[in-house]
Formats: C-alpha cells, structure tokens, sequence
C-alpha cells in the first residue's frame, strides 16, 4: 500500500479514513493501532460495509456516531481474539497451587474471555485443584466483544480446539457431537456452572464488579493499549484485587511502569505491592 493508499479497491479507502478508524478504535476500546495495520482494518471493515450495504468508509465511519449497534460490530471487526486452551500452562500449574490456600467462596475473573478457552481452562483447574466438579470457585467472564462472548457462553467448540488437551481433560469435560454435530466438542455443564459472562469494557471508569478478587487474569490484552491507558486499568484492577490476591498478564506484557501498584512473584505473574496493601 502506498503513503497515500490505494483506491483501487472494492471500497475507496484513504489514510484519512484510517486516521478515522485509529481515533475511534482508541476513544472507544483504547486500542492503539500502529501505521502497519491500515491493511488489517481494511479487510476487517470491508466485510461491514458489505454487511450494512454502504458503499464507502467516510460513510461507514459516519453512521457510527448514530447507531449503537454498529459500533458494537465495529468494536468486535477489530477486535483481536488468539486464545486457546491452557494457553502460557505456567499460569494454570501455580493457580492449581494458589486455589487451595484460599478462603471460600474463592472469585476469579477472567477479563478478555474471548470465546471461552481461557475461563473454561481456568474451571477445569478449579475442579482438578479440589477433586470435584463442584469446587467453591466462581469465575467471571468478561469481553469488550458481544460475539465472543455468545461462543463462550454456548460452549461449543470443534474437535480441533482440544486436540492438545490430555486424553484424560477431554474425557472428563468434553462430549463429544454425533450425527450433524459430529466434530463438534461441548464443555461440560459443571464447568459452565462455575461460569457467569458479562460483557465489560476495560475503558469504563467504573467497573460494575464486586471487589475482592482471589485472582485476576488479564492476559494478552494490555499490548493493544498505550502506557497511560495501561496504568489506568491496572489502578482499576488493583482496586478489585484481594490484598493477597494475584494478577496474571500476558508473556509479552510488563507491569514494570506501575511497579508501584504490583510486583512480579513468578512469570509474568503479579502481587500487589506491600505499601498498596496497607493503605
């Protein structure tokens, strides 16, 4: 693509347009897109205005401001959502670990669910850590993106998705589909009984959640926000924390520019900071 973008394409597209696109993404979800994803955006975007009928993106991206529900889809085109089961095992190995040690009822919250690998993957060590399909956990699953969050909460997922899971994690929570549903994986009711889903946007000044989290993951996430935008968040969850609770991030991510709210105890695993817990 050219400086200046080429026009030669279903739908005229322009770095203006894209400056839109930037300034909008941020405003609304924080997410901070660099020069290199102008092709991304076009590719994402292109499929709404197929979608809505409309024929170019200055349009498009006017339409925005007075309807609510294509925002929605806006926010969920450009929305990046990687995951899988057991995804950075290490987190789940010292959770495993952790969860025992806790009073009852012992919260988590998952805060980019996804489409559910990473909140189901922390129920089934829930029930492993206690040996019991009904441990006394209760996680919280949320997400800026509506459409993911209906694939969690269905819990349906294909054969693929679990290939790598152990023989023994697909027996005990997985059925497998027969008939038109053959490769086709549903997760265990137990594990969804351990779940409630909410959508929930990180930019919110105030989070609608109960403080006093044993756990907070927040992984691969903050790498979509610049510094301040990470700071704010991470004062909000600190707030939410348990004071010997912990926070789990990405294996790309770094809380060393709050190093005054927490301090690292294993692999990009965090506590809260002594001086936070006293106040």
């Amino acid at each position: 693509m050219t400086q200046g973008f080429d026009t030669a394409r279903e739908f005229a597209y322009t770095k203006a347009d894209f400056d839109q696109v930037r300034q909008r993404i941020y405003r609304i979800a924080g997410i901070s897109l660099s020069d290199g994803k102008a092709d991304l955006v076009y590719s994402r975007l292109a499929r709404r205005l197929r979608a809505t009928g409309i024929g170019d993106f200055r349009e498009y991206l006017a339409q925005l401001d007075t309807d609510p529900e294509e925002q929605r889809e806006f926010v969920n085109a450009l929305t990046t959502n990687l995951t899988s089961f057991f995804r950075e095992p290490h987190h789940f190995d010292m959770l495993a670990q952790f969860l025992p040690r806790r009073s009852n009822p012992i919260r988590i919250w998952c805060g980019a669910a996804s489409t559910g690998e990473e909140p189901y993957s922390l129920a089934m060590t829930a029930v492993e850590s206690f040996g019991s399909l009904t441990p006394p956990v209760k996680i919280l699953a949320t997400d800026l993106d509506t459409q993911v969050l209906a694939t969690a909460e269905a819990g349906i997922y294909s054969e693929e998705k679990i290939e790598r899971l152990s023989t023994g994690r697909r027996q005990q929570f997985f059925f497998r589909g027969k008939g038109s549903k053959q490769g086709l994986v549903r997760i265990h009711p137990a594990l969804q009984a351990l779940l409630s889903f909410r959508q929930l946007n990180l930019l919110d000044t105030k989070w609608p959640l109960k403080p006093g989290f044993d756990a907070i993951f927040l992984r691969n996430v903050m790498i979509y926000f610049d510094k301040p935008t990470q700071a704010a968040v991470l004062q909000r969850c600190a707030s939410v924390l348990q004071p010997d609770g912990l926070l789990f991030v990405g294996h790309s991510e770094s809380l060393a520019h709050v190093a005054n709210l927490f301090s690292p105890i294993g692999r990009t695993v965090y506590k809260l900071q002594s001086t936070r817990k006293a106040s």
